[in-house]
């Protein structure tokens, strides 16, 4: 079975509201190269900070996850 690993879209919504992973570092306060690594699906951020994200792109936060279909 293949691991599928582009389990989010911060990227994409990222692009989608204008706005930057440097935005975001600074918004939540972490290392830009943290969020860098989340748009690249390197790492995943935690439910907790997917919410915060959501909250500050004013998306649901199931617009940041990749569809399982």
């Amino acid at each position: 079975m293949a691991v599928d690993n582009n389990l989010n879209r911060l990227k994409v919504v990222l692009c989608e509201k204008k706005r930057t992973s440097k935005w975001l570092a600074q918004q939540l306060g972490v290392n830009p190269t943290t969020v860098s690594k989340w748009c690249t699906n390197t790492t995943q951020p935690d439910l907790y900070t997917i919410a915060k994200i959501a909250d500050l792109l004013q998306v649901d936060k199931r617009e940041l996850l990749q569809s399982s279909n």
